[in-house]
Protein backbone atom coordinates (compact mmCIF):
# COMPACT_ATOMS: atom_id res chain seq x y z
CA UNK A 1 0.00 0.00 0.00
CA UNK A 2 0.92 3.07 -0.65
CA UNK A 3 1.51 6.09 2.10
CA UNK A 4 -1.25 7.94 1.03
CA UNK A 5 -3.53 4.96 1.15
CA UNK A 6 -2.44 3.86 4.61
CA UNK A 7 -2.68 7.09 6.02
CA UNK A 8 -6.40 6.88 4.33
CA UNK A 9 -7.23 3.99 6.18
CA UNK A 10 -5.29 4.63 9.79
CA UNK A 11 -7.92 7.52 9.52
CA UNK A 12 -10.87 5.86 8.58
CA UNK A 13 -10.18 3.61 11.69
CA UNK A 14 -9.30 6.05 14.00
CA UNK A 15 -12.67 7.83 13.38
CA UNK A 16 -14.63 4.41 13.60
CA UNK A 17 -13.55 3.28 17.31
CA UNK A 18 -13.64 7.11 19.26
CA UNK A 19 -10.99 7.11 22.33
CA UNK A 20 -13.28 9.18 24.37
CA UNK A 21 -15.39 7.70 26.82
CA UNK A 22 -19.20 8.42 26.52
CA UNK A 23 -21.45 9.92 29.51
CA UNK A 24 -22.02 7.22 31.77
CA UNK A 25 -25.28 5.38 31.78
CA UNK A 26 -27.36 6.58 34.61
CA UNK A 27 -28.23 3.57 36.91
CA UNK A 28 -31.81 4.84 37.89
CA UNK A 29 -33.15 5.65 34.22
CA UNK A 30 -31.45 2.56 32.81
CA UNK A 31 -32.99 0.18 35.81
CA UNK A 32 -36.39 1.55 35.17
CA UNK A 33 -36.27 0.94 31.78
CA UNK A 34 -34.97 -2.16 31.73
CA UNK A 35 -37.45 -3.27 34.40
CA UNK A 36 -40.47 -1.85 32.38
CA UNK A 37 -38.98 -3.50 29.91
CA UNK A 38 -39.13 -6.92 31.42
CA UNK A 39 -42.41 -6.49 32.86
CA UNK A 40 -44.11 -5.47 29.48
CA UNK A 41 -42.55 -8.75 27.77
CA UNK A 42 -43.91 -10.62 30.52
CA UNK A 43 -47.04 -9.52 30.02
CA UNK A 44 -47.24 -9.37 26.23
CA UNK A 45 -45.92 -13.06 26.76
CA UNK A 46 -48.63 -14.27 29.16
CA UNK A 47 -50.89 -12.72 27.02
CA UNK A 48 -49.51 -14.35 24.16
CA UNK A 49 -50.25 -17.67 26.10
CA UNK A 50 -53.88 -16.99 26.41
CA UNK A 51 -54.46 -16.51 22.81
CA UNK A 52 -52.19 -19.66 21.53
CA UNK A 53 -52.16 -21.82 24.53
CA UNK A 54 -50.52 -24.58 22.10
CA UNK A 55 -47.06 -22.32 22.02
CA UNK A 56 -46.97 -22.97 25.79
CA UNK A 57 -45.43 -19.56 26.64
CA UNK A 58 -45.58 -19.89 30.33
CA UNK A 59 -43.17 -22.87 30.63
CA UNK A 60 -40.07 -20.62 30.24
CA UNK A 61 -41.25 -18.89 33.14
CA UNK A 62 -41.56 -21.92 35.09
CA UNK A 63 -37.74 -22.14 34.92
CA UNK A 64 -36.84 -18.42 35.64
CA UNK A 65 -39.40 -17.36 38.35
CA UNK A 66 -39.16 -19.37 41.05
CA UNK A 67 -43.14 -19.80 42.58
CA UNK A 68 -44.99 -18.74 39.20
CA UNK A 69 -47.75 -20.64 38.46
CA UNK A 70 -49.82 -20.57 35.12
CA UNK A 71 -52.88 -19.18 35.34
CA UNK A 72 -52.98 -17.75 38.76
CA UNK A 73 -53.71 -14.31 39.77
CA UNK A 74 -50.70 -15.45 43.03
CA UNK A 75 -48.44 -16.58 39.87
CA UNK A 76 -49.27 -14.15 37.41
CA UNK A 77 -48.58 -10.92 40.39
CA UNK A 78 -45.42 -13.11 41.38
CA UNK A 79 -43.72 -13.37 38.12
CA UNK A 80 -44.66 -9.35 37.25
CA UNK A 81 -42.66 -8.51 40.35
CA UNK A 82 -39.81 -10.96 39.85
CA UNK A 83 -39.81 -9.71 35.97
CA UNK A 84 -39.43 -5.66 37.51
CA UNK A 85 -36.77 -7.53 40.00
CA UNK A 86 -34.76 -9.03 37.34
CA UNK A 87 -34.45 -5.59 35.57
CA UNK A 88 -33.26 -3.89 38.10
CA UNK A 89 -30.67 -6.74 39.01
CA UNK A 90 -29.20 -6.02 35.52
CA UNK A 91 -29.49 -2.45 35.87
CA UNK A 92 -27.30 -2.70 38.88
CA UNK A 93 -25.17 -5.16 37.62
CA UNK A 94 -24.52 -3.89 33.95
CA UNK A 95 -24.53 -0.06 34.43
CA UNK A 96 -21.37 0.40 37.08
CA UNK A 97 -19.74 -2.50 35.11
CA UNK A 98 -20.19 -0.49 31.27
CA UNK A 99 -19.43 3.01 33.24
CA UNK A 100 -16.12 1.80 34.80
CA UNK A 101 -15.03 -0.32 31.65
CA UNK A 102 -15.73 2.67 29.83
CA UNK A 103 -14.01 5.12 31.84
CA UNK A 104 -10.95 2.86 31.65
CA UNK A 105 -11.12 3.30 27.94
CA UNK A 106 -11.54 6.80 27.78
CA UNK A 107 -8.23 7.13 30.14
Amino acid sequence: MSDKSTAIHSSAANKAVPSVAGPPVNIVAFGWSLSTFFVITYVLCIALGLIIPEWEMHKPWLQFFPGFEWLTTQGFLIGLAEAFTYGWFVALVFAPLYNLFSARRGS
